[in-house]
């Protein structure tokens, strides 16, 4: 997915970015990975027999989904410049997917799915964090 994402950076007339394209890219890759991964484990764990006790869990997939999606947009967007919006997006990106990996480690030895969304949710919590140091 990050080669697309590079290509299209690549091809926006503003070149004029402080922030690396190829971390760029690997955020908004990293941040719409998660985002789709967290939704597929809130959906997983509605499937489980003991789904009363994954509320938690898929409440923080759900919420991390969402600033997943929303922080992969904001920094798609290149035209303006990273504004206090973009670095407080990445900030609560950061937070959601650190936040929704602790809850999924706590369920990954019984659930697979939850394993692959922590795992998801650390790169995410990693890119962002290099976003952030870099900006």
């Amino acid at each position: 997915m990050s080669h697309h994402v590079s290509a299209m950076l690549n091809a926006h007339p503003q070149k004029d970015a402080v922030l690396s394209r190829d971390k760029l890219a690997e955020c908004i890759a990293a941040c719409f990975e998660c985002a789709q991964t967290c939704t597929a484990c809130a959906d997983a764990c509605l499937g489980e027999d003991m789904v009363a006790e994954l509320a938690t869990c898929i409440r923080t997939d759900l919420d991390c989904a969402d600033v997943c999606a929303a922080t992969g947009n904001i920094l798609t967007r290149q035209t303006g410049g990273q504004t206090s919006i973009t670095l407080a997006a990445l900030e609560a990106c950061r937070a959601a997917c650190a936040a929704c990996a602790e809850e999924c480690e706590k369920h990954a030895g019984m659930h697979e799915h939850c394993r692959i969304c922590a795992e998801a949710c650390r790169r995410g919590e990693a890119a962002c964090s290099t976003m952030l140091a870099a900006g």
